[in-house]
């Protein structure tokens, strides 16, 4: 076998193998033997089917399966030979497969980037230092309520915060809207101040009463999805059918049980919200942290990353973003789904990551701290009514133990990373931490 390996750009190789011709026939000829043995042929007895016969026959699809065979063991020997590691499936071209000739064939691919990892004091990280006051109890506690807000129908004008039920139907160019959401509706509860119109609905109906009707005249946002109707008047025909105002739960023992609290009142309470603002908490700071670990990783170690990574990840993560949409059937010719440049941004800093990590893991012969482990899966676990069922579940699937390893592994690295860092910390409000990162200017980093 000859074997020729040559760099076309970057990560990309391009591999020329060379079969000789004797061993394509010598597997040919075996494939033939074989197929005469088992072959059914009216006419001929079985096994004893002349091997021309065999071979007129069969012969151009056992070419096909044996050269296959062959070009399969022959790239593995080749990788090994020329000592590089494959990223995905290569693309095959130029194949020259004829009976009595050398097997040829070009196998194009991609190899990973060799990292080594830059010093770690040259990443900057903020740490939030973040406490839980009374005051953000003050603000959950009445989140809370507000989940669970009842709504009574009441005989007045209804006024922000109030729900309406309303009937409408929208008209663009004295044209009913088609195929849109405000195209119209029966008996549609709106809360006026929820934004969950276009802008101007909900204020039109602040001063409405039940069984009034009301023209109501706006215009479609510049940005609006349909472009065909962004910027175009539109005009809604509503019939106010009631309106209702918030009746928000009392702090009461039957509002407590809804959580678990069965004794202890309001102090049980607000102590059980605490430890849940605590553990959200930890959570977000250590997300934070990571976060700002993986920006300052990827921006002190410039590396070229292989494409076929990056293709593989936009297209994971595409699938992920149409499943938690319900749009499982993508691929449906009526469901076009989203478009891959959505996703690449984002698909590139995760591989560049995942490359990093994966390179500091070996640089540092890291494994999963055993103690670590069982931790993290007691925490999945505790959310559980038979905890011990799962934490059994987990170190019996060894798929699942893995990823809790992996996540462990990863912790350690940002762990070790953090010993070397510069690390400065920063007060923050509990309002502040919570929210996502790339809304936080205070932070200097985004989420993945």
């Amino acid at each position: 076998m000859q074997v020729t390996l040559e760099t076309t750009s970057g990560l990309e190789r391009k591999m020329r193998v060379i079969i000789p011709a004797d061993q394509l026939k010598t597997g040919i000829e075996a494939r033939l033997q074989e197929v005469k043995r088992k072959a059914r042929i009216n006419g001929f007895r079985p096994g004893k089917i002349p091997l021309r016969e065999v071979k007129r026959r069969f012969g151009e699809g056992i070419l096909r399966e044996v050269s296959s065979e062959i070009m399969q063991d022959s790239l593995n020997q080749a990788y090994v030979q020329e000592s590089v590691t494959p990223v995905g499936m290569p693309q095959i071209e130029d194949v020259v497969l004829a009976e009595g000739q050398d097997l040829e064939y070009t196998a194009i691919f991609e190899i990973l980037p060799d990292i080594q990892p830059n010093d770690f004091s040259l990443i900057n990280v903020e740490k939030p230092i973040v406490q839980v006051n009374d005051q953000d109890i003050d603000q959950m506690v009445e989140q809370l309520r507000q989940q669970r807000v009842e709504y009574s129908e009441v005989d007045r004008a209804a006024k922000v915060d109030d729900r309406v039920n309303i009937d409408y139907e929208g008209f663009v160019n004295g044209k009913p809207l088609d195929g849109e959401n405000l195209s119209g509706s029966k008996n549609m509860n709106i809360v006026v101040g929820s934004n969950s119109m276009i802008p101007g609905f909900e204020d039109n109906l602040i001063g409405c009463q039940a069984g009034e009707h009301k023209d109501i005249e706006l215009q479609f946002p510049e940005n609006y999805h349909n472009e065909s109707i962004a910027s175009q008047p539109v005009e809604f025909k509503v019939d106010i059918n009631s309106v209702s105002e918030p009746v928000l739960p009392e702090l009461d023992d039957e509002f407590f049980e809804l959580f678990g609290i069965t004794e202890g009142g309001n102090t049980a309470f607000r102590d059980e919200v605490r430890q849940n603002m605590n553990r959200e908490l930890e959570v977000v700071v250590q997300r934070r942290i990571k976060s700002q670990v993986i920006d300052g990783l990827i921006a002190s170690n410039e590396l070229e990353i292989p494409q076929s990574l990056v293709a593989a990840e936009t297209e994971r993560m595409r699938h992920e973003a149409m499943h938690m949409l319900g749009r499982h059937n993508h691929d449906d010719i009526d469901s076009p789904g989203l478009p891959a440049e959505m996703f690449v941004e984002a698909a590139v800093k995760r591989v560049k990551s995942g490359l990093i990590f994966n390179a500091i893991v070996e640089d540092l012969s890291v494994q999963a701290d055993k103690n670590r482990v069982r931790t993290a899966i007691m925490e999945i676990a505790r959310t559980y009514e038979d905890p011990q069922e799962v934490v059994s579940y987990y170190y019996s699937n060894e798929e699942q133990l893995k990823e809790v390893e992996n996540r462990v592994i990863e912790d350690q690295v940002i762990d070790q990373i953090l010993e070397e860092a510069n690390v400065s910390e920063i007060l923050m409000s509990y309002e502040e931490a919570v929210k996502p990162v790339e809304n936080n200017k205070k932070s200097g980093s985004s989420t993945d």
